[in-house]
């Protein structure tokens, strides 16, 4: 347990302001002594990390508290409802063709304007789950028919990780919480997916570092370590990545035995027996691994 003193100190805002955030937001409520005396526990803190990472990313105030309390009130859905789109932490399929139509026509502009109008729609979890990851997919089938070419589906590829970026980015990162090392093993690229997760993680409440596609093995266990993190996650987006994924967790479980190591994409099921399996949609996936990495 915090005093509001200490607790200000961990956040690096000033007791005045915990007070107004508390009392104009109900953010980091704390507990009251039978003295009348402020005492902030574990989860308080962290919500109030999180809402000082949102306000000094640029997000107001209200605005912070808001999405602070939708990320610290994230419950687990590890059986979302049927929905006529099945979205994965790898591939799914989608009847959706607009990726499709800029990517045969190379047209730049008109993939900002979709993805503008398509994550103006709903939620980033809800926007990616729905319609990107899907639409990909059918992108890559267009691409295998010979109806768009490399140079097509590398402009949509492109401009789909700048926008993941800056969405990574303008989650922000909070510092308090479980640190998450998030990438793929060595020899894999299908990345889209597995950096979509780890902005949800973000979003969650998650502290996430991202290393990004073909990691080899020997840099997870280090980058693992070095981090002192709570939680490595990888992506099997097809069978063929099934042995590395492997290596890659004897590595970070010979180097780091207590980390959690957690699993998704379309051949999640081939990793080792060991790994929690994350599912297959993004947002259930960055909720459950905030639930389990957070929660007593």
């Amino acid at each position: 347990m915090f005093t509001i003193k200490h607790a200000a100190e961990q956040v690096g805002v000033s007791v005045s302001t915990l007070r107004a955030w508390e009392r104009r937001y109900g953010v980091g409520t704390a507990r009251r002594t039978e003295s009348g005396y402020r005492l902030y526990d574990d989860e308080a803190v962290r919500a109030l990390s999180l809402m000082q990472s949102l306000v000094r990313a640029g997000w107001s105030v209200r605005a912070a508290a808001e999405e602070t309390h939708r990320r610290t009130t994230v419950t687990p859905a590890p059986s979302p409802a049927p929905s006529p789109v099945r979205a994965t932490m790898g591939d799914s399929g989608a009847d959706d063709s607009a990726l499709v139509g800029v990517a045969a026509s190379y047209d730049a502009d008109g993939l900002a304007k979709v993805l503008d109008e398509r994550f103006g729609t709903a939620s980033f979890e809800t926007v990616v789950d729905g319609w990107l990851l899907p639409a990909l997919r059918q992108l890559g089938v267009a691409w295998e028919s010979g109806r768009v070419t490399v140079a097509g589906e590398h402009l949509v590829a492109h401009g789909v990780v700048r926008r993941l970026s800056a969405a990574y980015d303008a989650a922000g990162d909070n510092q308090t919480a479980p640190r998450v090392v998030v990438g793929l093993p060595p020899g894999s690229r299908h990345e889209l997916g597995l950096l979509s997760f780890a902005t949800a993680a973000r979003r969650a409440g998650l502290s996430t570092t991202y290393l990004g596609a073909d990691v080899p093995v020997a840099d997870w266990a280090e980058a693992v370590a070095s981090r002192s993190a709570a939680c490595a996650v990888l992506a099997v987006p097809t069978a063929a990545d099934a042995d590395a994924v492997a290596d890659t967790v004897a590595a970070i479980e010979a180097r780091s035995p207590d980390v959690l190591i957690g699993v998704g994409g379309s051949a999640q099921d081939l990793a080792p027996r060991r790994c929690l399996r994350l599912g297959h949609a993004i947002g259930p996936a960055a909720a459950l691994l905030a639930h389990k990495l957070t929660r007593p």
